[in-house]
């Protein structure tokens, strides 16, 4: 009896933790857990299946399932794909290299102290804080024969009036990339900027007491800070720019005679103006392992994370 008292008196245990449940910190990360699941892995399968489909709107009647023959015709039958896979390389690499050399001109220039460092900031970010169809609309105007920068250019005797550079082959390339360049530079000059003013300010007074130049400076002491920014920057750079749309459809939409088109804008025009949504979705599935299979690779080649030896 008195053993039944005590029990019953006794103070109730408490739980590991101050009381609170292994499983709640889990609990409360599901909804957003479901959400960012629901938001990628289903529009991820429904690509991958629609890719093992015929299917076209427009002919619902071939309509089936087609195996990989999607991707059989990807690979022997389309040489338009190879042709703007090809120039989505070049695009990626020629964006993304004066990008980042530009960028990080940028980012050194104003991380010094100047009268109106402020406003030079805000002007070098600007572009960045616009949109991509407002950045084509821009350029559309530059680029306009009658009202833009060719027909000054031919008042001043270079070239001749009613040309347009969106127009020529030799230049469509070149003149895309400086619209590009505009837009894109600004974001490598905020991500370096910021680690910049990271670096210790003790490393370059050590290194300039021992005589180094400010050349051997940046050599070694900013470069290498500056390593997993500049990793971090150009790997989602390239991908932003494999993936880009709106500012090559806005411009040129893919011309002339199909010189600017991109793999994804390919798809684009693929499914939307062809209505072929099967071949689309394979398009955009090989593009989705080409992308995946060079970003791990780009990672594990820099050594992104890791101290240099």
């Amino acid at each position: 009896m008195a053993d039944a008292v005590k029990e019953r008196t006794r103070p109730p245990r408490r739980r590991r933790g101050g009381g609170t449940p292994r499983s709640l910190p889990y609990l409360l990360l599901a909804p957003a857990g479901l959400l960012m699941l629901g938001f990628i892995a289903y529009p991820m399968l429904s690509v991958l299946y629609y890719s093992l489909q015929d299917y076209n709107v427009t002919k619902p009647w071939r309509n089936g399932f087609a195996g990989l023959d999607n991707f059989r015709r990807i690979f022997t039958d389309d040489p338009f794909f190879w042709d703007t896979l090809l120039f989505s390389t070049r695009w990626v690499v020629v964006e993304v290299g004066l990008q980042l050399i530009f960028g990080l001109v940028l980012a050194l220039l104003i991380n010094q102290t100047f009268v109106g460092r402020g406003v030079a900031r805000a002007l070098v970010f600007s572009p960045w804080a616009v949109s991509g169809v407002l950045t084509s609309t821009i350029w559309l105007l530059i680029y306009n024969p009658s009202t833009g920068i060719s027909r000054y250019l031919a008042d001043a005797g270079i070239g001749e009036y009613g040309t347009s550079v969106l127009a020529d082959t030799g230049t469509v390339f070149w003149g895309t990339v400086l619209a590009e360049l505009w837009r894109g530079v600004p974001f490598f000059a905020i991500l370096i900027l910021a680690d910049l003013q990271s670096v210790s300010k003790d490393l370059y007074e050590a290194a300039s007491v021992d005589g180094a130049s400010r050349l051997r400076q940046f050599w070694h002491i900013t470069l290498p800070h500056l390593k997993d920014a500049i990793v971090l920057s150009t790997l989602l750079r390239a991908v932003w720019e494999f993936n880009n749309v709106d500012l090559l459809y806005t411009l040129t939409n893919g011309g002339p005679a199909g010189v600017t088109t991109t793999l994804p804008l390919y798809v684009a025009q693929t499914g939307i103006d062809g209505n072929e949504f099967g071949y689309a979705a394979a398009l955009t599935t090989v593009a989705f392992v080409i992308l995946l299979f060079f970003s791990i690779l780009y990672l594990r080649l820099s050594k992104f994370g890791g101290d240099d030896k």
